[in-house]
């Protein structure tokens, strides 16, 4: 009896607390603005939490009703807002420093269902097949349908070497396919690169971390110093999801002598910022072939536009993810915290990346040379303006019950198959992702198996080509 006084007592405090900030809060706002609705929608919060807690059928948490309903408003605003308990605060702080164990994937959430935009290379995901546009519609055997993101990405984290059971739906298979990953440290560097052919560098940024920027420079430093004079370089910024604005604005300026590389602009004004390029007495002489794709997104973006607007680089490949929204993160009370957008990004000619993405100067499908390839795998990858709230088509609403149905069916043994898979049996998609296998374990002997990769060859071409042009004007 005493226990469950002061449980009450507890919640009622609780509650009494919230509905003091909610009023005081709302009184300052109403003086401000008379005709505000805040107030009775306040007012009705309040009511609702009150009856809940009252009449409903089980006892429930206060706490917790009012976090689920501040995630449920703040989620509404768009994909990427979102409001963070203690924990995953915690975690997005991890995403940018040190290292943690994982199984290396890049997802969203699309129409309630956790997607995968791109598996990072190299990773325990990467190897074991998973893919751009699968759906993971289980972790460990909880259902991920209707999940937050972040508890999603807590689910799939852990100590390095520890296992993790994901199932996935994949569009055209028959079976739900289990896959057994162990988590790996997922790699903290961004850059890679190789001599394509002499003279010619290939440069591979995965992201933008805190050191990318240190990398790149490197790198350029480190084929600069080949036996040939660096005649072109072609800039791989597939598959890369983004990261920190800074690094973006930072890789870009080493390109760029003078120009804007980005501005920001917020509502109202509100926000705004642009960002120029410094001559610092570097940004190389010699041609810049730019590749993208529809994983291209957010500070990838700002560097493709940045230098396509800015007439660096030709950009090639497909149209990017179209990511072009500014999320700030502002810390609350008890270790909370707050990710909502606050602006647009915008290239240099003014044009908005969001939902709209980075059109290239030359579309080329990817696909490998010496097979039929159709369209390439990437012209249908997941893009920013899938993730609107939009009106399922017969389509998408027939995808969706297909997936229910293989989900009922029950577990299946189709992730032993693809582990058993072997090399001639792999799909278009797996082979094509294979190309760059061993640039990521740093071997400078595959550069003709990158350019069985149709967009490396035709950016090494055009590179070659406009070399060829420039001997023969000096004629």
């Amino acid at each position: 009896m005493i226990q469950e006084k002061k449980q009450w007592l507890k919640s009622g405090l609780f509650t009494l607390l919230v509905v003091f900030m909610v009023v005081s809060a709302t009184v300052a706002f109403v003086t401000a603005k008379p005709d505000s609705e805040t107030y009775e929608g306040l007012r009705l919060f309040t009511d609702v939490i009150a009856e809940i807690e009252n009449n409903y059928v089980e006892t429930v948490e206060t706490k917790e009703l009012i976090e689920k309903a501040i995630e449920g408003m703040v989620h509404s605003l768009d994909p990427h807002s979102s409001f963070l308990p203690p924990e995953a605060f915690d975690d997005l702080q991890t995403e940018t420093k040190g290292e943690f164990g994982g199984i290396g994937i890049v997802i969203t959430m699309r129409d309630k269902r956790l997607t995968v935009i791109s598996p990072i290379e190299g990773t325990p995901a990467y190897k074991a097949g998973v893919q751009a546009q699968d759906i993971i519609v289980k972790v460990d055997g909880e259902p991920t349908k209707d999940m937050m993101l972040w508890e999603a990405v807590k689910l799939m984290r852990g100590e390095p070497g520890t296992p993790v059971e994901i199932s996935i739906y994949r569009k055209g298979a028959a079976e739900i396919m289990d896959l057994t990953l162990n988590r790996e440290i997922i790699p903290m560097e961004s850059v890679r690169s190789l001599t394509l052919k002499p003279g010619y560098g290939y440069l591979w940024v995965t992201n933008f971390r805190e050191n990318t920027t240190d990398e790149v420079k490197k790198a350029l430093a480190d084929l600069e110093k080949a036996s040939d004079p660096l005649k072109g370089l072609i800039l791989d910024l597939r598959d890369n999801p983004g990261g920190l604005l800074d690094q973006a604005v930072k890789v870009s300026d080493i390109f760029l002598e003078s120009g804007t590389i980005v501005s920001i602009r917020g509502r109202e004004g509100k926000e705004g910022e642009e960002y120029k390029a410094r001559n610092d007495g570097y940004a190389g002489d010699y041609p810049i072939v730019l590749l993208i794709n529809g994983g291209s997104a957010s500070a990838s973006e700002i560097v493709a536009g940045a230098l396509q607007d800015n007439g660096r680089a030709l950009v090639i490949g497909t149209t990017t993810f179209g990511k072009g929204s500014v999320q700030t993160v502002r810390p609350l009370r008890d270790g909370y915290a707050l990710k909502y957008t606050i602006a647009r990004y915008y290239t240099p000619s003014g044009k908005s990346i969001q939902a709209e993405g980075i059109i290239p100067d030359l579309v080329v499908k990817r696909r490998i040379l010496d097979e039929t390839a159709g369209d390439g795998f990437d012209a249908n990858l997941i893009k920013e303006g899938d993730l609107k709230n939009h009106l399922t088509g017969d389509d998408e609403e027939g995808e969706i019950e297909a997936i229910e149905e293989l989900i009922e069916d029950g577990e299946t043994d189709a992730g032993a198959k693809a582990k058993d898979s072997k090399e001639e049996d792999l799909t278009e998609i797996e082979k094509i992702v294979r190309l760059r296998d061993a640039l990521y374990e740093h071997s400078s002997t595959d550069s003709n198996a990158l350019l069985l990769d149709s967009q490396v060859n035709r950016a090494y071409e055009i590179l070659r080509g406009y070399d060829l042009f420039q001997k023969m004007s000096q004629k």
